[in-house]
């Protein structure tokens, strides 16, 4: 009895200190994170794994840009497609994903709630999927970011990091890729050609879109004028 006493107390002992490694390590990192921009994310490296896996080269192709070095029709682009309540919300917005569990459970094409907080907090910490135990993660840091970062990291951040075809990541790289041109000359159906693949950035063409995607495309450019100059 004495040693599995002991055991039990070695056990809760090395998961006690497990849970304080984790929760000490991870605010760390997010705080040196708002000074410091992170040089690589688990996404990133996935993906150049899979190109070699498919007999490809390993191709990263990212160029940092500030905040102020990117177009405001990029940002704009960004909160019209991907979060409209971006400046309001906390990080999360509970009505999108309601709305997303409601057309998920009547439909096998899953759609997602996801702020652009949450998508952020996942692309710069964590791995792509969608099990609960991810999910529990991303809300933690989602919160985590939202605390220490504020909304103006966040947006530059992500716009700096999220996937834009296959090894392009960031604004910077798919507008001198797609365009020809820096982020911060882009115009606003530029930004709303780059912003309409988010969701799926390896099938979805910037340059060769579809009749879908101009749909979409066209929504996200009355968005933008609807939402007008955003105050960050």
């Amino acid at each position: 009895m004495l040693i599995k006493n002991s055991g039990l107390r070695l056990t809760f002992h090395i998961f006690k200190l497990l849970f304080i490694f984790f929760f000490g390590s991870s605010i760390l990192t997010v705080i040196i994170y708002r000074f410091v921009n992170p040089p690589i994310t688990p996404l990133m490296i996935l993906r150049g794994f899979q190109r070699k896996a498919a007999g490809k080269e390993w191709k990263i192709d990212k160029q940092w840009k500030n905040f102020d070095e990117i177009a405001d029709p990029m940002k704009r682009a960004a909160v019209a497609a991907e979060d409209q309540s971006f400046l309001e919300n906390h990080g999360f917005d509970f009505k999108a994903i309601e709305r997303a569990y409601e057309k998920n459970s009547r439909s096998k094409k899953l759609i997602g709630g996801s702020t652009i907080s949450q998508q952020t907090a996942k692309n710069v910490f964590l791995w792509p999927g969608r099990d609960i135990v991810r999910k529990g993660i991303e809300a933690y840091f989602t919160l985590l970011i939202e605390v220490f970062w504020g909304k103006k990291r966040i947006m530059e951040i992500y716009l700096n990091v999220i996937e834009m075809g296959d090894g392009i990541y960031g604004v910077e790289a798919a507008s001198q890729a797609y365009f020809q041109k820096p982020a911060s000359q882009l115009n606003n159906q530029e930004a709303a050609s780059i912003a309409v693949i988010f969701p799926s950035p390896l099938k979805w063409s910037v340059t060769k879109p579809t009749r879908f995607i101009r749909h979409r495309r066209y929504l996200i450019m009355r968005n933008m004028r609807r939402l007008g100059p955003l105050a960050f």
